[in-house]
């Protein structure tokens, strides 16, 4: 990893580096977000391959909340670990946040179909407005649909969240619900079911979609 250069990095030395990351982390999960202001949330769940020795943290996975200022700067908000992306670990996530000074409710947060962290978020910001994440959702409909289709299907639900316009948008929802309606029903009900908070994105200035219409800025980062 470090190359042949990389002297003297005995398992002595990880573990002090450990510890100093450690406290780093603790030190920035407390900083104050007083003069912090967010018009923009994605928050979303990040699993790890590792294999954890103890079998209660098999379940956990990394808990990743970002903000946009009112300038357009991208910063993280919170890391934090959370079982299965719970209400309760998001719930807490956002509580802590809002502890150390977050107050003003961003306009919109983007996640996927995590329903802990939507329950949260309407606990502690009731007026912030949801958009699921494309990406997903579009995972989620592919896999209740023949391989053979996938092609066609993704190009199709591409057309809806890369509409010039909200008209257009549903109207190529319109198409595809009634394309697939008949054969594909549990693919319908899963993108239909999200249909209003999909396009919301649509409600914000055109040149922020990009970015309010999936968690990439999580996923790149």
């Amino acid at each position: 990893l470090l190359g042949s250069d990389a002297a003297g990095l005995s398992p002595s030395t990880v573990v002090r580096l450990k510890e100093t990351w450690k406290q780093e982390w603790a030190e920035w999960s407390k900083r104050s977000l007083a003069d912090k202001e967010y018009v923009y949330l994605w928050a979303d769940g990040v699993y790890f391959n590792i294999r954890l020795e103890d079998p209660n943290n098999r379940k956990q996975c990394i808990l990743v909340l970002m903000g946009a200022t009112s300038e357009g700067k991208k910063e993280l908000i919170a890391i934090n670990d959370g079982y299965r992306e719970s209400e309760q670990s998001w719930k807490e996530l956002l509580l802590e946040a809002k502890d150390r000074g977050l107050t003003t409710e961003p306009k919109c947060a983007t996640g996927d179909g995590a329903l802990g962290f939507w329950a949260a978020l309407a606990k502690v910001y009731p007026t912030t407005r949801w958009q699921r994440c494309w990406v997903h959702k579009t995972v989620n409909v592919l896999n209740k649909m023949p391989k053979a289709l996938h092609p066609k299907a993704k190009a199709m639900l591409h057309d809806i969240w890369m509409a010039e316009t909200k008209a257009d948008a549903n109207k190529a929802f319109d198409l595809f619900v009634s394309i697939f309606q008949a054969k594909y029903t549990k693919a319908i009900e899963c993108l239909a079911k999200d249909r209003e908070v999909l396009l919301t994105f649509y409600d914000f200035p055109a040149e922020h979609w990009i970015h309010l219409r999936t968690t990439n800025p999580i996923e790149s980062m």
